[in-house]
């Protein structure tokens, strides 16, 4: 009979945490989770899902208007910002009670409220003592906001999902991904988006003809797109609009501002530097391959560890710690090749090195690239166009890197990544009959790479 409660607690019930609680205790262990907010995490409650919900509503004023290119006639409309937040608020109560059957379904203990680590096998909930031969952290991360004059008058993309309203202007601040999908979002459903950004450039770490290509498409839409700047203060007028006062000295009348200027490792207040457990200066949880910490009892997945905030690395991340402790199947994460996808507007599939990655890392390279109207928009009228870009290291002819904007891009890429994965070449892309017609046909017939670039002019 073993002297601990369980053989695993889980601190966090987000998609990292149930899959290793779930899989953990499928492998016949005895697993407890803890969650104090809400089940599924970031993702299914203030991150992927709810957004992608309203990433779908606000394509419709563009698909009305497309609409009359094909024949049809479209009456008056109206758009309610309370009636969807309503079916978005009702569909994540739904996904909620599929995560605590899943739970329930695998002998999973669940308890509701906040668990602390006291010691390396001990944590404290709800007033209970509770000792687990291991302890995984999986609290995910938190939205940052730096700190300025006015801050108090700034929400973060957890709020915006619970807006009673739909402000008539915005002001998002940000030029990660989450930052450029609210300003897609909100421009969508009618406000009036101004998006900020402090560096010269958004999307950083992103192909830099995928940054330039998506901004240039943003502005076209009507989003104030504005690099290098940056707020200093924002204040409340008696009128009750927002000041945003930037630091070049322009003021910004608006309704709301929302920050997505970065997410930091959820780890305050766990006990976990009580315990002994290294962090990083970022507060997140430093774990090795297989993610145990230098306390090697206690282990860290997903967001905490910061390595690829992404949920389904989280999800496989919770597999292979599962497979390692309880299926004696020692298994680390592979982080290559991991397919993502901004659901901007247009949106971005991407998956490999980005142009500038591949030629530090094989020197040589061949780039082919493709941009067109896609074939919805010749009867539409719409002035959109789609990127698509593929990186090949010339030595080996293998496809290093693959990357597109435009309508379903993620859906496209989510099958290149197999590719990818599998150890692609160009001659295999070559060799494969495209399906016509469909813009993914263009990634098997650009047969001419882009010149090389000259060297001597840019310097």
């Amino acid at each position: 009979m073993t002297a601990y409660d369980y053989d695993l607690f889980t601190i966090g019930a987000g998609s990292g945490g149930v899959r290793a609680s779930r899989i953990s205790a499928g492998y016949g262990a005895r697993v407890a989770v803890a969650e104090d907010r809400y089940l599924g995490g970031t993702c299914v409650n203030v991150g992927c899902v709810p957004k992608k919900l309203l990433v779908y509503a606000s394509h419709f004023a563009e698909d009305f208007e497309d609409a009359a290119g094909f024949g049809w006639s479209v009456g008056a409309r109206a758009f309610s910002w309370p009636r969807l937040i309503a079916h978005k608020n009702d569909e994540i109560r739904r996904l909620n009670e599929i995560y605590e059957r899943l739970l329930a379904n695998a002998g999973v203990t669940l308890i509701e409220g906040r668990a602390t680590i006291v010691d390396p096998h001990t944590v404290t909930i709800n007033d209970r003592t509770i000792t687990a031969e291991r302890i995984l952290v999986a609290t995910g991360s938190w939205p940052v906001v730096p700190d300025f004059p006015g801050k108090e008058h700034v929400i973060t993309s957890n709020e915006a999902f619970f807006l009673d309203e739909l402000p008539e202007r915005i002001v998002v601040v940000g030029g990660g991904y989450i930052a450029v999908e609210f300003a897609g979002i909100f421009h969508g459903l009618g406000a009036q988006v101004t998006q900020l950004y402090r560096g010269p450039h958004f999307l950083r770490g992103f192909d830099d003809d995928v940054r330039m290509f998506l901004a240039a498409e943003m502005r076209k839409k009507g989003i104030d797109l504005r690099f290098n700047a940056n707020i200093a203060r924002v204040g409340r007028k008696q009128s009750g609009v927002l000041e945003a006062c930037l630091e070049d000295g322009t003021e910004i009348d608006t309704d709301l501002v929302m920050y997505a200027t970065g997410r930091r490792p959820n780890t305050a207040g766990l006990g976990l530097e009580e315990a002994g457990v290294a962090l990083a200066p970022n507060g997140a949880v430093v774990v090795d391959e297989y993610f145990r910490t230098n306390v090697p009892s206690v282990y860290a997945i997903g967001d905490v560890i910061d390595r690829m905030q992404l949920t389904p690395v989280a999800i496989e991340e919770g597999m292979a710690l599962a497979k390692t402790l309880f299926d004696d199947q020692p298994t680390a994460m592979d982080y290559a090749n991991v397919p993502t996808a901004v659901f901007s507007q247009p949106s971005i599939g991407t998956v490999g090195l980005n142009e500038a990655q591949a030629r530090d890392q094989f020197g040589t390279v061949e780039v082919y690239a493709s941009e067109f109207k896609p074939m919805k928009h010749t009867l539409s009228g719409r002035d959109e166009r789609t990127l698509m870009k593929l990186v090949v290291d010339k030595s080996t002819d293998r496809v290093v890197g693959v990357h597109m904007v435009g309508p379903d891009a993620g859906e496209i890429i989510q099958g290149i990544g197999v590719a990818l994965k599998a150890g692609a070449c160009k001659s295999d892309f070559d060799a494969t009959v495209g399906i016509h017609p469909t813009s993914a046909e263009e990634f098997v017939t650009m047969r001419e790479p882009v010149p090389e670039p000259d060297k001597e002019a840019a310097e």
